[in-house]
This record gives structure tokens, sequence and C-alpha cells, in this order.
């Protein structure tokens, strides 16, 4: 199924559900992207310009060659969190296979894998700059997103998510709502000399997640209400046969995780809160997420003036790709997930002058997640991206069945990311975005 056939039935989006369950859909991020990016084509954004063809073939130039130089003729994996949990060369994921033992069932492996891929990405926020851990049995040091997915590893490994003592490898309700932050801290080796950016933000984090999953037996099961759940709802319910030719559809994983775990993210963007939107009498407040207004965005009813990203809903999605396809389910449809709008992408189309701001100033100070010159440039990333990914595959010479966008982004598009702005600023990103964690 490709992206476009991701679209709702006709419906009145001047009714507050039908205008979410839209925004929802990675057809609406595309739709709102390529609104704002052809009209910095025409010249009238107040903040960016749009290089020309050379620029964008020379981004692609670079992440083809660091592509090559990652995975030469090999197999590119998917953009997801599983390579974090191979970082320094260590297969985590066979380690996890073998704590759960040669009799677990296809089913409880990959429910044991969404629970640790989702605690995971929640706590993958930025770590800041003095933080690492250091991981005893390859005594190899991690910082940054690696060093998150490590710690994050042998905290699930170790029990930290479970109200189970005899089943430590699951993350539960239970447990999630009973952490505390002196536990991750310990977890995470954090000390006075080894701080950790938003610790209390990723404790409240997981404590709600924990909350969530409480509120919704029927999606996460009704005796122990884990993230794993997802795999029972979408395949087939426990105690029945997983079909040899199962199969799912990403975007019903994506869809499934907004509807369900909306309600974590602790961000103030409601749909009655627009300006041009609001509440009538009695009407409910329906949280958006990573969604965010820009007044140079059109739209049909309710969502006029909207544009989605949910874009660690995406990454937790792609994240969950490969759970489900080592259980023996065919995951399809895999570019209808959009490239991730953050640091590393948006910021390889700055520094590559496929992105051009109209004044250099914009880049020294610092924004919130909300302002339309972030909202707009996270687009532009969304949309260019798309555009890239076809130069990307002509010039390493793969094909689209070969190298999805999924493949492009691990390739790819954030390792050129990270690789430039480290040659250009020892890593540093572009520019300067307050964050809460829940975003970037």
């Amino acid at each position: 199924m490709t992206d476009s056939q991701h679209v709702l039935p006709a419906t009145d989006l001047n009714q507050p559900e039908a205008a979410v369950a839209w925004l929802r859909t990675t057809v609406a991020v595309r739709e709102r992207a390529a609104e704002l990016l052809a009209r910095a084509r025409r010249g009238e954004s107040a903040f960016f310009t749009i290089g020309d063809e050379t620029s964008l073939d020379d981004a692609a130039r670079e992440v083809a060659q660091v592509t090559q130089a990652r995975y030469a003729w090999r197999p590119i994996p998917y953009h997801s969190r599983w390579r974090h949990f191979e970082a320094g060369g260590v297969d985590r994921a066979a380690e996890l296979d073998h704590l759960l033992g040669e009799h677990a069932t296809p089913r409880e492996k990959a429910k044991a894998r969404i629970d640790l891929a989702v605690v995971s990405v929640l706590l993958d926020a930025g770590a800041g700059a003095d933080w690492a851990y250091h991981e005893s049995a390859s005594d190899q040091r991690f910082t940054r997103s690696e060093g998150l997915g490590v710690a994050s590893f042998h905290a699930f490994k170790a029990g930290l998510f479970s109200s189970d003592p005899d089943r430590p490898l699951q993350a539960d309700a239970a447990g999630l709502r009973a952490l505390v932050t002196d536990r991750l801290a310990q977890a995470f080796q954090v000390r006075s000399d080894n701080p950790l950016v938003g610790l209390d933000g990723r404790v409240t984090l997981l404590r709600r997640l924990g909350e969530v999953l409480a509120e919704q037996p029927a999606v996460f099961g009704t005796e122990v209400q884990r993230p794993g759940g997802l795999f029972d709802m979408l395949i087939a319910p426990e105690g029945v046969a997983v079909p040899p030719t199962a199969t799912v559809q990403v975007h019903a994983i994506l869809t499934l995780l907004l509807d369900s775990l909306s309600a974590i993210w602790p961000s103030a963007n409601y749909l009655h809160r627009h300006p041009t939107a609001l509440p009538g009498p009695g009407e409910p407040a329906l949280a958006l997420g990573d969604c965010w207004a820009h007044s140079a965005v059109g739209g049909e009813g309710r969502t006029h003036g909207w544009v989605p990203f949910h874009k660690l809903s995406q990454w937790l999605t792609y994240s969950l790709i490969e759970p489900f396809e080592w259980a023996g389910v065919k995951v399809e449809g895999l570019d209808a997930l959009t490239a991730l709008p953050e640091y590393r992408n948006g910021g390889l189309l700055l520094d590559t002058g496929v992105i051009v701001p109209r004044d250099a100033a914009l880049l020294e100070r610092a924004w919130q997640v909300g302002d339309e010159f972030i909202v707009e440039w996270r687009a532009l990333t969304v949309a260019l991206l798309d555009e890239l990914a076809p130069i990307v595959r002509r010039h390493v010479g793969r094909s689209a069945e070969e190298m999805p966008l999924a493949c492009i982004l691990e390739g790819g598009t954030w390792a050129a990311g990270r690789a430039v702005a480290q040659r250009l600023r020892h890593g540093l990103p572009p520019l300067r975005i307050e964050s809460d964690g829940t975003v970037f």
C-alpha cells in the first residue's frame, strides 16, 4: 500500500475528532510540508530560500558517500533504535534473544522487543554534552543516542520497567508507574560529575506511559498491560495462532501508536487552542502532540493552519518494524512514513545549502519548538528529503525496493548530518532549539 492510500474516507473536517484523525496521517504531514516548500520556492517565506538543483544533488552525493562508506554493497538496515543497540559492535538483540530463552515463542519475543523499543525511544531525548554510559561487559564508553540506547537496554534487562521480579524482560503499566527518579539515575550512571539532561522529565514521561497503558486494557492487555500488546492488537489476539502469512501496514502501527499513546505527550497543543478554531460549548480538548500552527498554512475545516510531524511517534514506528518482521510478520508500505524532521536530517539540508536562511542571524538565536521558523524548517526537511531520496538511490545504484526511505535515513541522511556537523562545528547542530525532550 502506498502513502496515498492512507487517506481517510470523506469526512467533515469541521468536526474535531475527524480533524484530529486526519492530522494523525502521514498524508497530512506530507501535504502541509509540500505547501510550505512550494511557498518558499515562490520566494514568499520570511525565513528561508531554497537552493537550486545543484545544492540538492550535492546533498545527495554527501549522503551517498556516507552510505557507501558505511555499508558498501551490503544490505542497508532500517533507521531504528535497534542500530543503537548495536553500538560498539555488540549484538544486544542476540543477547536479548538468549535471555528470553530457546522456548520463547515468536509472539513472546516480539512483545519483549516492542516493550524494549518503546521505553528506549521515549528515553531518547538529548543527553547533554557531559553525560556518558560505561558498559562494563564490553568496557566501552557511549554518549548521546548510542549511550542512551545501551543504558536503556541494560535497565530493561535488569527489570527496571517490570513489576514482576520473575519476568524482568518486560515493561508493564505497574512497573512504569512505580518508576522513581533515583532508580533511573542509578541505572543510567547519573552522578554530579556525569549529569543527564532532563532526568526528571524522562521519569515523568515513562510514568505517564504506565498510566496510559493501564487505562487501555483492550489494547495493551487485560491482565498485564504492556506496550507489546500492540502485537496482539494488530496481528492476532493472545491464544490465537499468528497466521504464517501475517502482514501489517506500517501506517497501521503509527495510527495505533498515535491513537493509543497521544496522552503521554506533555505538549500544550490542543485543537481548540487554534486561533481560528475556538471550542464550542462542551467541546473536548483534543491533544495534537507534535503538530504546530503556522500562519501561512491553509487547509479544510479544523485542520486549517496546523502542520503535523509526529516525529517521535514515527521514530518509534520505524523502530517497531524489525520486531514485527523478526516474528514472521511482513510489514508493508514502508514509504508511508516520512523523514524525521530533527537536528541531523534538517541540519544536513541547512549545512549543504539546500535550505538557506534569509538572514544568517536566524541561526544564532535560540528558538522554541512552536516558533514558525522551526515549524517551517521542519516542514521543508520532510518535503525536501522526499525529493532527495531518488537522487541518493541513483548515486548508490539501488532501487526503491532495496533502499526505502527507512534505509536512506539510516545509510544515510542522519549519519551524513552528523558527519557534516562534526566537520563544521564539532558535532553541534546548525541551530538551537529550547525543547522539553518530547520533540528533539
